[in-house]
């Protein structure tokens, strides 16, 4: 029998199509395996959860089992871990075998830098093997670029909540500092402006006393490292990248020294503060009007101003996009661990990522997220008429506090640094080198006001080029240490 070429080629042609359409993205190569309801697969869930949040995860766990969970053969148990940094050292000891850890469970909430450990152990699963592309798709794309820090195109972090920064202000002061000095909310969206406006702070309730230099600071802001990391790439420098798997440093100086005059100069002079625990600590007791930090710790915001042990007033709250570098480019902060899945047996992994899977849907991730002040991780659950049908935001501020986060998650690109070996601790060296000098110097600076100087010659020394030559080369050569 003679066949026809031209058969044969169509054929192939037609075999070929049908192939194509059964990669990835349609989702017929992902991993599959077959549960029993009768034999439920157990899946152990290590977490840093508590109050508000401990409570959504509890509940979404609870419907989980006696439903879908039940139905697919799938039992989820959550365990908590303590703090973030306890939970990270449980994780590491068990993937280790260390003498006395526990097992190790099936997922774990972490941030980057934890699950970089783990699968430089080997032991973080690759969820691109249980995702199709379209469900990879659902989520805002720096969420998941994020938990792709290996070489090889994998995903070893599912996003489950996140947050950003948002400028909290005590309105009830502004408006009577504004109405007395013609102060304008507009210069509240830049960092010089807050400078501006803070020194203006300072003089003006310097004003209302016979004492000099004892006026009042107006700003103060938590997570120092993050002003260093997304106020340079606002400035177009990012600090620390990675190439070809190794962290690349750059400290530019002209850049370094803007982060600088608009955060340790201020401080040193009095205009910026920070004595409390966070930053909605010195509001409470007055210290500062204002603070840029995290949407999910926002709703701390105090409803009073506390003056001393018998007199207090209430007071109102606004809320802003954290404001950015004049002519800067639109970077946010993106914060929030994921759940990472680990090696352990096939039937475990497969329903940790069905799990996850689920609890990642719209309405339940809302549900989660919001209810603990974080935010959804989908595209279309970044969406505030949907969280306001989904939930039930009943406090003063979660309302205002949750759109303005949504705002700057829709209109900014979202950052934060890739994961590397020595990640958390080249992070530290940022929270807390310029913080601690501005703290200890001021405390100088306030001695010397106090013996008559003025705040130009007690402030002289500390804002010297040479005082931030030093400050910068010491700072500059502990980060070439940690990433080399």
């Amino acid at each position: 029998m003679k066949i026809n070429k031209k058969v044969i080629i169509c054929v192939i042609m037609v075999l070929s199509l049908l192939l194509g359409g059964c990669g990835a993205s349609s989702g017929s190569s992902v991993k599959k395996v077959k549960l029993d309801p009768d034999n439920p697969t157990k899946v152990t869930i290590w977490h840093y959860y508590n109050g508000d949040q401990l409570e959504a995860f509890n509940k979404l766990v609870d419907e989980f089992n006696s439903t879908e969970g039940k139905e697919e053969g799938i039992y989820v148990e959550g365990s908590n871990f303590g703090t973030v940094n306890e939970l990270k050292d449980s994780i590491i000891a068990a993937v280790k075998h260390k003498t006395g850890a526990k097992a190790i469970p099936s997922i774990f909430a972490g941030y980057a830098d934890t699950a970089y450990e783990v699968d430089k152990l080997g032991y973080a699963v690759d969820l691109k093997n249980y995702l199709t592309q379209e469900e990879q798709d659902k989520f805002v794309e720096s969420y998941i670029e994020e938990g792709e820090f290996s070489d090889d195109d994998s995903l070893k972090i599912l996003p489950t909540a996140k947050s950003t920064e948002v400028f909290m202000l005590n309105k009830t002061d502004w408006d009577k500092f504004a109405k007395a000095t013609g102060a304008k909310p507009a210069d509240l969206k830049t960092v010089e402006g807050i400078v501006k406006t803070s020194q203006a702070y300072y003089e003006w309730t310097d004003s209302l006393t016979k004492e000099k230099n004892d006026g009042k600071a107006f700003f103060g802001r938590d997570a120092m490292a993050n002003y260093f990391l997304v106020g340079a790439k606002q400035l177009g420098v990012e600090i620390f990248s990675v190439e070809d798997g190794k962290p690349v440093l750059n400290f530019d100086k002209d850049v370094i020294r803007k982060l600088w005059d608009n955060y340790y100069v201020p401080f040193v002079k009095g205009y910026f503060a920070a004595s409390g625990k966070f930053r909605s600590d010195d509001v409470n007791t007055g210290n500062i009007l204002s603070f840029v930090g995290s949407s999910a710790g926002a709703t701390f915001f105090p409803d009073e101003v506390i003056v001393n042990d018998t007199e207090s007033y209430p007071i109102d709250v606004e809320v802003m996009e954290s404001p950015k570098f004049e002519g800067g480019e639109n970077y946010a902060v993106q914060q929030g661990a994921g759940m990472v899945v680990t090696k352990t047996d096939e039937e475990q992994m497969y329903a940790s990522v069905q799990f996850l899977k689920w609890f990642t849907e719209d309405e339940r991730n809302i549900q989660f997220s919001v209810a603990s002040g974080y935010l959804p991780v989908t595209k279309t659950a970044n969406d505030i008429d949907k969280i306001e049908k989904t939930t039930d935001l009943t406090g003063d501020n979660e309302l205002p506090i949750v759109k303005i986060a949504i705002d700057t998650v829709n209109n900014n690109t979202l950052y934060t640094t890739k994961a590397f070996e020595t990640g958390t601790d080249a992070r530290n060296i940022l929270e807390y080198s310029m913080q601690d000098k501005a703290t200890a110097d001021r405390k100088t600076v306030v001695k010397n006001l106090k013996n008559g100087q003025s705040i130009d010659e007690a402030a002289k020394d500390f804002v010297s080029d040479s005082n931030f030559d030093t400050w910068y080369n010491k700072t500059k050569a502990e980060l070439e240490k940690l990433v080399k």
